[in-house]
């Protein structure tokens, strides 16, 4: 190989590391998002403390074991084939239709981003996965350092985004950012829902989902700080120190500058 081919070489590798670093940072804070919404989008028992805490079986008239069973049936919607939601539950001593058209087409599309979410969640994480193994493998220690401050640069940008959100919740309310967050990801209107005859907003009402928010949330700080504290703590433990021998060469020069 000639040395204008090793350059172009390094110079494609060295592009390559910087894209890999790059995507690592924005990987991690991804993961960390995606894992903590799906879990919860995955937990039926969060679903029915919601149906409890919001008297949900009071407000929809149908019984909570009904509307708990339904809740499951959500959650294995999110992850199988059917394109359309259909629950039946017993309502006033008949079996009907839990959901109007309207909220299952609601749904598809909620169907669509959960999708989104999942497949996000597990790209990033096998991204991740792959990235600190060849590290790991094939790097050395100050690789592992290099890998250590990466970590708190995806921390930094998930600690952005997440204050971004919050600040965007704080400064118009939680409704108006609810609401411009549908805008965003939604293309129609379907989940513009009356609380007074549509189920599935009776069933989870808003406030429920601001209650999803804040957790999720604070799951995520919680886990940028674990992860913070494993960088840093890494970093410090392995900081370069120098040896005895360089400390007593640079006294000597220092005592030699002094004489002269």
């Amino acid at each position: 190989m000639t040395a204008t081919a090793a350059r172009g070489v390094a110079a494609i590798m060295s592009i390559l590391t910087r894209i890999s670093a790059a995507l690592f940072i924005l990987s991690l804070p991804l993961f960390l998002v995606t894992t903590n919404v799906r879990v919860l989008a995955s937990d039926a028992g969060f679903y029915q403390r919601g149906l409890r805490d919001y008297h949900a079986a009071e407000t929809t008239g149908i019984a909570l074991p009904e509307l708990d069973r339904a809740s499951v049936e959500i959650i294995d919607y999110f992850e199988n084939d059917a394109g359309t939601l259909r629950i039946l539950v017993n309502e006033g001593g008949q079996e009907a239709s839990l959901f109007n058209a309207r909220e299952t087409d609601h749904m598809r599309d909620v169907k669509t981003l959960m999708r989104v979410v999942f497949r996000a969640n597990e790209v990033s994480m096998a991204f991740i996965l792959v990235y600190i193994t060849a590290v790991f493998l094939w790097a050395r220690e100050r690789s592992l350092r290099n890998l250590a401050w990466l970590g708190l640069g995806g921390v930094a940008a998930g600690v952005v985004f997440v204050a971004a959100i919050g600040a965007v919740a704080a400064l118009g309310g939680f409704d108006q950012a609810w609401d411009q967050f549908h805008q965003l990801v939604f293309a129609n209107d379907f989940w513009r829902l009356n609380p007074d005859t549509d189920h599935l907003i009776q069933m989870f009402p808003e406030p429920f989902w601001q209650d999803a928010t804040v957790i999720a949330g604070g799951l995520t700080v919680a886990e940028a700080v674990l992860v913070s504290v494993l960088a840093s703590g890494y970093l410090f433990a392995t900081r370069q120190r120098k040896a005895p021998g360089n400390l007593r060469t640079s006294r000597s020069r220092r005592s030699v500058a002094v004489r002269d």
